[in-house]
């Protein structure tokens, strides 16, 4: 009895990524915006206090749902380790040479027995137009970033997705001055990061690298 397969795309709720707006196969939309950490161990009692409440006044004024999203990876040393290895090569004094060999020895057995992780944030802004239903089923690594499949898949058009974009864009827009108020750095991902971020997502596999915001 034949099998059939189907592509792995099939399962994928992405249908394109377009001016760094994640389309779906239902006719909604995402943007994504990476952002910074704040460390509240070297901010005094006060600065805690007004950081708080600058971003609890920063939830409340939304009318619309975000989410927050933090991707954990084990840190990938072995650039960092090339790079030492070529200095090494480099130095000409056999006392410099045997130093940077004793470092290198150091950092790759201290990474093998310590978990070092880097830690992501992102903040998804999603809207989706208006005759689309609302309830949405999310699952699996979609889940993460908002993203689910409908039954009855929407299409945009050319025209549809500049009035819809520019609905997103100022959603978008509340939300970086939320943050930037709350001390948050924060950068818009284009279609080159977003790719990227959903590529190591549905391949974690790969070698870890840090996503580059141009």
């Amino acid at each position: 009895m034949a099998q059939t397969t189907s592509a792995t795309q099939e399962f994928v709720p992405i249908k394109e990524v377009r001016d760094g707006i994640v389309i779906l196969k239902d006719g909604g939309m995402r943007s994504i915006l990476l952002c910074s950490s704040l460390n509240f161990s070297l901010k005094s009692e006060d600065e805690r206090s007004a950081i708080l409440l600058q971003f609890q006044d920063f939830l409340n004024s939304l009318d619309f749902s975000i989410e927050i999203v933090v991707q954990s990876r084990k840190l990938d040393i072995r650039p960092y380790i090339a790079l030492l290895e070529e200095q090494e090569k480099a130095q000409t004094n056999n006392l410099m040479k045997i130093q940077v060999r004793e470092y290198i020895e150091f950092i790759k057995n201290f990474t093998e027995n310590t978990n070092i992780m880097t830690k992501n944030f992102f903040i998804v802004i999603p809207y989706s137009p208006a005759t689309l239903s609302s309830n949405q089923t999310t699952r699996n690594i979609g889940a993460r970033f908002g993203i689910g499949k409908k039954k009855d898949a929407a299409t945009t058009s050319e025209s549809s997705f500049d009035e819809n974009r520019s609905q997103l864009e100022e959603r978008l827009s509340v939300v970086e001055q939320g943050l930037v108020r709350s001390g948050i750095r924060v950068a818009h991902l284009g279609t080159e990061e977003v790719i990227e971020l959903f590529y190591k997502a549905f391949n974690p596999g790969e070698t870890e690298k840090p996503i580059k915001v141009k």
